[in-house]
């Protein structure tokens, strides 16, 4: 019996430590919203000028991955690190498949070219390092990536593929 309770225990701490070990994008199956891409680094000059600026080359693409359901962005949250966030605020639906364009800048929201804009002049994404996050209406956390320029963003070009 003493050899069994300690195999098991054995096994349950390195279960324990496996579960542990797992990062945070793990959590991200549990939603058919997830981050398809992110332009982090908006092609120029940065210039966050609302008029003559290109924060509106800056974006992140969020994608209905389900392959049934229809999902409301309204209520969504996206945030950074530093804790700057975006909140749809309109109704925005996703058929299975379909994505939207979370740009900066000002400009029209549209359903039928898949873009919303922040109506915000200043860059989110940091152009070095950044966190994304996704959070649901009901506060639980649809999605999360993490990004280095050096690690993450192999052919420099300032955008990044999560799940395609």
């Amino acid at each position: 019996m003493r050899i069994r309770l300690v195999t098991t225990t054995a096994v349950a701490a390195g279960a324990l430590a496996a579960l542990t070990a797992v990062p945070a994008q793990a959590a991200e199956y549990n939603s058919a919203l997830k981050i398809r891409g992110i332009q982090y680094d908006a092609p120029g000059r940065d210039s966050n000028n609302c008029s003559t600026g290109n924060t509106d080359e800056e974006y992140l693409a969020i994608k209905n991955y389900s392959r049934s359901t229809t999902v409301n962005l309204k209520g969504y949250v996206v945030k950074d690190a530093a804790g700057n966030k975006f909140t749809f605020t309109a109704s925005h639906t996703l058929q299975p498949g379909d994505y939207v364009k979370l740009r900066g800048g000002n400009g029209t929201d549209s359903d039928a070219k898949n873009v919303v804009y922040r109506d915000n002049c200043n860059f989110m994404w940091n152009n070095d390092k950044d966190t994304i996050y996704v959070y649901k209406p009901s506060g639980s956390r649809a999605d999360v990536h993490s990004y280095t320029k050096s690690g993450s963003d192999k052919d420099g070009n300032g955008y990044i593929t999560y799940h395609g």
